[in-house]
């Protein structure tokens, strides 16, 4: 008897680890994740995952569902699986922002006929210039080299390009060669595409301006007396 109540004991003890393994983390319910439930985690465990991200995840594969429908299910057979991709794919982008994330996957969808791998992606994602409007880089930094003063009164293709100039210094773009200057320019305009792409408005401030000044015409007599004051004044 003892033997046996040692068993179910046992069973007992294996179910409860078993039940514990497959449990999701605290905190996030089923239809928040949408898939990035840890089918592997334990009770230490927690994750803190952006909302807007893990929304912009979700909106690419099912995007890449629709798209990709039998390519799709065939790579993603199962639940776990496609849990495991969306992770993968939610970490591989953290440095990209939602709006990036989503217009690389409708350029890829637009052009390409198979279904991405994380590398496509990838590269999707820092070649999305033209959807944001932003020329590239060469194109910038010559616009920038080329703009004439005023320069925040020239009509730029983008705002970010007149920021990266003005960041870089338009003294320094005048004077020094390409070899210098580009790398520069290059570096301020890939943190302004960031900015753009994260939502952030970049706004020129116009010079103020010029007011006419209407001046009233002087008559012959006046401008007699003026001269006349000013010879006094020369001793003339």
């Amino acid at each position: 008897m003892q033997k046996i109540n040692s068993l179910i004991d046992q069973a007992n003890i294996k179910l409860k680890r078993d039940s514990d393994s497959t449990q999701t983390e605290v905190g996030l319910s089923k239809p928040f994740l949408k898939g990035f439930e840890d089918t592997k985690s334990s009770d230490s465990d927690s994750i803190d995952l952006p909302p807007d991200r893990i929304d912009a995840i979700n909106k690419v594969f099912a995007e890449f569902e629709f798209a990709y429908h039998n390519q799709f299910h065939k790579a993603f057979s199962s639940h776990e699986s496609l849990t495991i991709a969306k992770k993968y794919w939610l970490s591989s982008l953290e440095e990209y922002s939602p709006s990036q994330i989503i217009a690389a996957a409708k350029k890829i969808i637009k052009s390409q006929e198979y279904l991405p791998s994380i590398a496509t992606f990838l590269s999707a994602c820092q070649d999305v210039n033209d959807i944001f409007g932003l020329p590239d880089p060469k194109a910038a930094y010559r616009e920038a080299c080329h703009a004439p003063s005023p320069k925040s009164a020239y009509q730029w293709s983008h705002e970010a390009v007149y920021f990266a100039g003005k960041e870089t210094g338009w003294f320094l773009l005048l004077n020094e060669p390409e070899s210098v200057s580009f790398p520069i320019f290059e570096y301020h305009y890939s943190l302004l595409i960031k900015k753009v792409m994260c939502g952030e408005k970049l706004n020129i401030e116009n010079p103020p301006a010029l007011t006419k000044k209407l001046e009233q015409p002087v008559s012959k007599d006046d401008l007699k007396s003026r001269i006349s004051r000013l010879r006094e004044e020369l001793d003339f």
